[in-house]
Order: C-alpha cells, then sequence, then structure tokens
C-alpha cells in the first residue's frame, strides 16, 4: 500500500513537470507571435 502511494505521487510529479514545460512552451509561443505582429505592424507605419 505504500507504494502505491509513492508511486502515485512520483507520476503525479512528472504529470505537473510536463504541464509546466506545456505552459512555458504556450507562453513563449503566444509571446512570439505578438512580439512579430508588433513588429510587423511597426514596419507598415
Amino acid at each position: 500500500m505504500a507504494k502505491e502511494k509513492m508511486k502515485g505521487k512520483a507520476t503525479g510529479e512528472d504529470n505537473l513537470k510536463g504541464t509546466l514545460a506545456s505552459v512555458f512552451l504556450l507562453g513563449f509561443f503566444l509571446i512570439f507571435t505578438w512580439v512579430s505582429v508588433y513588429y510587423l505592424f511597426l514596419e507598415r507605419l
């Protein structure tokens, strides 16, 4: 029974690490998109 708790905890931490990586990738993509559009806007002024 103790092993099940440890296994569940490790799996939960792995899921959180994957979630953190996904959120960072999404955030970088959104920032890159906004900066690109802003740069395009400035170039066309």
